[in-house]
């Protein structure tokens, strides 16, 4: 019991201390399109996405199940929240597993900061919106990056279908983070992570039958799942959400513009590869823009709480 205990303040004292957990978000966040590369040599990228989100899920469930905190009615009080955020999910999973055929690993995490303008625009749609001129400029001049990267020179077409890829796997990451902010700021942490997790194995596997591609992976493949699993899903994955619901979107998207730098190096050190200096030109352009838009968007709710009197308008 008092091990137990131990284990909860150890937890509680990790998870308050928001620099450090920022810091290790940035870490794992960057080694998505990371294990996506290291896992095409051997699977389909849809049974890769499958077995690193199916090892996900048998990961949290024992550890929770131990723990005995599984409440299976979440899933039945929040069924169409699940089978919403595990739809959009599994989908952009899989297309951002398939673009790193095209694109190389520190390109399509430049290009996957465009999730931010995405939920601008998505809160725009959503809830009314208005654009500052601020935000205007920096999505035009984040627009002007995206378009630099995907219509290279001496990229031909694989370069631009890799970019459309990572594109459209943002814009349903966007989504989902709208959906989760919105309807699943409610719902017990453990639980929600469970069944987030447990919807997006159940869709990626319907992908992955669909396709004809589940198989069973090589020996080799399995340490790197495991991985891919561990650090890509479980830990990266449990720090993004702890992070959005304890920060603004604005300050979470800001955050998150270094990730690319980080899976830059990555990149290097695992491949040798690093994104072309037109690449490297438009993702400064993105990330330039997303962090104007971002800063923007904050400086504009600060007026709002102001405007209407709320308190830490300041």
């Amino acid at each position: 019991m008092e091990t137990q205990v131990t284990e909860q303040s150890a937890a509680a004292r990790f998870t308050a201390n928001i620099p450090l957990v920022i810091i290790f978000l940035l870490l794992v966040d960057s080694l998505h399109f990371v294990f996506a590369r290291l896992l095409l040599p051997y699977l389909h990228p849809l049974t890769s996405a499958f077995f690193v989100m199916g090892i996900a899920t048998v990961e949290t469930a024992v550890y929770l199940g131990i723990r005995g905190v599984i409440r299976p009615a979440v899933i039945w009080q929040h069924g169409r929240f699940f089978a919403a955020v595990g739809f959009l999910v599994a989908a952009a999973t899989s297309l951002s597993y398939s673009a790193v055929r095209f694109v190389d690993p520190g390109t399509a995490s430049l290009l996957a900061q465009t999730s931010i303008l995405f939920a601008l625009g998505l809160s725009i749609l959503w809830l009314g919106d208005r654009l500052t001129r601020q935000e205007v400029v920096g999505a035009t001049i984040a627009v002007i990056g995206v378009f630099v990267i995907s219509f290279q020179i001496d990229g031909g077409s694989n370069v631009l279908w890799g970019s459309l890829l990572v594109l459209a796997a943002a814009f349903i990451y966007a989504l989902h983070t709208a959906v989760v902010k919105r309807f699943g700021g409610g719902i017990e942490f453990a639980n929600f992570f469970m069944f987030r997790v447990a919807s997006t194995t159940f869709f990626l596997l319907l992908f992955t039958v669909g396709e004809g591609q589940l198989v069973l992976p090589p020996r080799e493949a399995w340490v790197t799942l495991w991985l891919a699993a561990t650090f890509d899903v479980v830990i990266s994955r449990i720090l993004y959400y702890l992070v959005l619901r304890r920060l603004q979107m604005s300050h979470h998207a800001i955050i998150l513009t270094l990730s690319p730098v980080v899976a830059i190096a990555w990149s290097y050190a695992l491949f040798g590869v690093t994104p072309s200096i037109q690449s490297l030109a438009g993702g400064v352009g993105v990330l330039f823009g997303v962090m104007m838009v971002s800063l923007g968007r904050r400086r504009a709710m600060i007026k709002a709480r102001v405007a209407a009197g709320e308190p830490g308008g300041q």
